[in-house]
């Protein structure tokens, strides 16, 4: 399962409050399951921030959004809330390479 997020707001704010955001990443216990994971500024828009992450299961996802990490997060949206939020899930089929 992909979940996929973007939002758009002042990516100064964010970069100085980052490591609120950013999490420990995939070796933290509140990600497991989290194969991917990325949390980055647009280079084409520097106000839209994208959100990309991997996860072995929909249980694995579900599960993550009730941890202290993801209460930690949504804290710190709510102290500098994007102008615009938009976040999908979606269900990927099976992994191939691309062609030569």
């Amino acid at each position: 399962y992909r979940c996929c997020g973007s939002g758009r707001g002042s990516c100064g704010r964010y970069r100085r409050d980052q490591s609120r955001f950013a999490g420990k990443g995939r070796g933290d216990p509140c990600r497991r399951g989290c194969h991917d994971y990325a949390f980055c500024q647009e280079i084409s828009d520097p106000d839209r921030i994208r959100i990309v992450e991997l996860w072995e299961s929909m249980e694995a996802l579900s599960s993550h959004f009730g941890t202290p990490h993801m209460a930690k997060f949504n804290a710190a949206l709510a102290d500098r809330p994007p102008r615009a939020m938009d976040l999908k899930i979606h269900e990927l089929g099976e992994e191939q390479s691309l062609p030569s």
